[in-house]
Formats: structure tokens, sequence, C-alpha cells
């Protein structure tokens, strides 16, 4: 599978768990969706980060820097959002601000790789690139997973 394709797929299962989080009353429940949540995004960034990232650097152009630079900001303002969430009871309204506060961020993250970094990498990586990229990024993202079960 591309890299792309995997990210894309990533993108897709997490925006669905926020939509279940919103449809969910249940404060146990919601705390369950909201760790699987937290998880994903771990092993996602991570990927990103190590493997993904530095293919999109390789591109050279500044419109790349420029991308990558503002998705790692993206990243660690996910990642002070996703900090503060264990500590709120899942019943306090808060629990809810900050969640639409982080599906919004991810959505807004998510939209602008899908729609501009992507397409780039298709371009200028091409498919033989890619699928390596997303190769390698499968078997960290597998790792991760069974790491947090």
């Amino acid at each position: 599978m591309k890299a792309t394709d995997l990210l894309k797929k990533q993108h897709k299962s997490v925006k669905a768990l926020f939509k279940k989080v919103d449809k969910t009353e249940d404060g146990r429940q919601r705390r369950q969706l909201m760790d699987q949540i937290a998880n994903d995004l771990k092993v996602h960034t991570k990927i990103e980060e190590e493997i993904f990232y530095p293919a999109v650097r390789e591109i050279g152009t500044s419109k790349a820097e420029e991308m990558i630079d503002e998705s790692l900001e993206e990243h660690h303002v996910v990642d002070l959002v996703l900090a503060e969430l264990p500590q709120i009871d899942p019943e306090d309204e808060r629990f809810a601000a900050k969640m639409t506060v982080l599906s919004e961020l991810v959505e807004h993250h998510a939209d602008e790789e899908e729609e501009e970094m992507f397409p780039m990498c298709e371009k200028k990586l091409g498919r033989e690139r890619l699928e390596e990229l997303g190769e390698r990024m499968q078997r960290m993202a597998e790792g991760g997973q069974r790491r947090a079960a």
C-alpha cells in the first residue's frame, strides 16, 4: 500500500472515532474511545514524523519544507490537547469541548495533507517510493498498535 493511501486510511479511521464520541453519552465508553483516538494519533504521528516527513523533505522545495514545519506544529498542538484529556471527566462539558477542538485540529491537518502534501508526493516521489515507504510505515504502525494493546 502506498504511504499516502495508508495515511488516508488512518485519517478516515480516526475521524470515524470522533463521530462515535460525539454520539456517545456513556462516560466509560467516551473514555475508551478517547484512549483509542489517542493511541491511533500517537501511532500516526510517529510514522509520519519518523518515515513520511523525512521522505517529503527529500523533495527539496521550500513548499515541502513549509508543509512539514506546519504539520509538525499541528502535531505538537494535538499532543498538548491529548495530554490534558485524561485529567477531565468524560461527563464534564470541558471534555466535549476539548474533543471538538481536537477533532477540528485533526480534520484540518488531514485535509491539508490530503489536498496539498499528498498530491505533491505522488508527483515528486512516485509510486514505487510511496509503496516502499508505505510498507515501512505499515510495519511500524502494526508494532505500535500491538504495544498499546
